[in-house]
């Protein structure tokens, strides 16, 4: 279970439980050789790495694991706990300001002098926080509290580890870079084009192929995928298209329909323009996405906005119309230390300890509409969803525990621009298996 603890204003999630609760269990074929015995220490041997446990993994026990002649035993993977060991805020807060104080006032003129006035965009900035910073503050506290009393959360930094976060290199394999050279591969043939490509026992794909249809794992064990030399962890009963936003057709072709669709676009912003390390999309070619087609009758919405007014203005006034959506609430997604900390002050003008969340549903049939509201729960209009972040950038926390209860069981989900996959949901994006590769992961391993 990734919700730790539920309370009236939302959630405390562990993002490390639910990815390893997923079920990475792959066949011995697959596993990194070595002497069978556990190991506390992370090494890595050909892109594998070996140790004894994790903090959200138990130590495989019979049938996990196991050599044994003549059956095909099971090793399990587990990511790797140092990306969320964030026990320090990056920016540390004033005393008085910090979370178990009290809630102080925010005031809307700048705590040091500026050589210039705020412009329109920094005063829209500052006037939304000032709306939405008591609900942050005062929900993010009790949260914080009941994880501290449960022990999830700690008091001190003193039993923290205090590794370096590696981020592991891959070897050159660019999967947003690999996108870009699909548009100069030969014209393929959709006459005799699969829609779905499924994984077997292979473990080498045809880049062709990965990037002109859907890849799904059908089954109830993770695969792993060799792509480029590299390889990725695919969950079971997951689906994933590797695609730039120029070949979504692969996807209208798998012709299903979605009842969840998660969004989180590359929103264009002076940094990412600056540094040239990240793509972005404009507004109108966000529009262009083909939600209507993919989403099915009273479908949940979900698009991640960065805390730029303009964005979170065109999500609601523009964006959401134009695909028929109403918009319900305004969620928030509040960014924590190990110790209960926020990440950044509450009261940064640079950046937030938050991002927002904002949901609606696809408008339709009102009978569909009305059959449909009586089996889930209403959007409320607020909730906070408070975890410890991953390292990773754009490592988003898990949505599908939170969104259970306001959608039907057992529907298909959606994730768009997505990093990393999930069990039960489909995953498209340039990146897709960005965050799956096998360096992200350690793999358990016992005699």
């Amino acid at each position: 279970m990734s919700v730790v603890h539920r309370l009236a204003a939302g959630w405390l999630v562990d993002h490390l439980s639910f990815i390893n609760q997923c079920g990475y269990e792959v066949g011995d074929r697959f596993a990194c050789p070595g002497s069978g015995t556990l190991s506390t220490s992370v090494a890595s041997t050909e892109n594998c790495h070996t140790a004894t446990s994790s903090r959200d993994g138990p130590v495989p026990g019979p049938g996990d694991a196991i050599e044994t002649e003549g059956k095909t035993a099971k090793t399990r993977y587990v990511f790797r706990e140092e990306f969320f060991e964030i026990s320090k805020p990056h920016i540390a807060a004033a005393p008085e300001e910090q979370l178990g104080q009290g809630c102080p006032e925010v005031s809307l003129t700048e705590k040091r002098k500026r050589k210039h006035a705020f412009n329109q965009g920094e005063q829209d900035a500052l006037e939304y926080h000032s709306k939405v910073r008591k609900v942050i503050w005062e929900g993010t506290l009790h949260l914080v509290q009941e994880g501290l009393k449960s022990g999830f959360l700690r008091r001190t930094t003193a039993e923290l580890s205090c590794r370096k976060n590696f981020v592991p290199g891959h070897g050159g394999c660019e999967l947003a870079e690999l996108c870009e050279m699909a548009k100069h591969f030969p014209a393929v043939d959709e006459s005799n084009q699969q829609a779905v490509l499924m994984l077997d026992d292979k473990t080498s794909v045809a880049e062709q192929d990965l990037l002109s249809c859907v890849t799904e794992n059908s089954s109830n064990g993770a695969k792993i995928v060799l792509l480029m030399g590299q390889k990725y962890l695919v969950p079971p009963k997951s689906s994933f298209l590797l695609s730039d936003i120029s070949c979504l057709q692969p996807l209208l072709n798998y012709k299903k329909k979605y009842h969840l669709i998660v969004i989180d676009p590359p929103w264009e912003n002076k940094s990412i323009k600056r540094s040239n390390r990240y793509s972005y999309l404009s507004s109108w070619q966000i529009k262009q996405i083909p939600v209507p087609a993919l989403a099915a009758p009273d479908c949940l919405v979900v698009t991640w906005v960065t805390n730029r007014q303009k964005h979170l203005r065109f999500v609601m006034d523009e964006l959401y119309p134009h695909w028929s959506v109403k918009t319900l609430a305004e969620w928030h997604w509040v960014k924590i230390t190990r110790t209960g900390e926020f990440v950044l002050p509450l009261d940064s003008l640079h950046k937030k300890p938050y991002e927002v969340l904002v949901l609606g549903r696809v408008q339709g049939d009102e009978k569909e509409a009305l059959r449909t509201s009586e089996d889930v729960l209403p959007i409320p209009e607020h909730k906070l969803i408070v975890s410890i972040p991953c390292s990773l950038h754009s490592h988003k926390p898990p949505l599908t525990e939170v969104l259970a209860e306001f959608i039907k069981p057992d529907v298909e989900c959606l994730e768009l621009f997505a990093r990393n996959l999930q069990p039960g949901w489909t995953s498209w994006g340039n990146e897709v298996l960005k965050f799956q590769h096998i360096d992200y992961f350690t793999l358990l391993q016992q005699e």
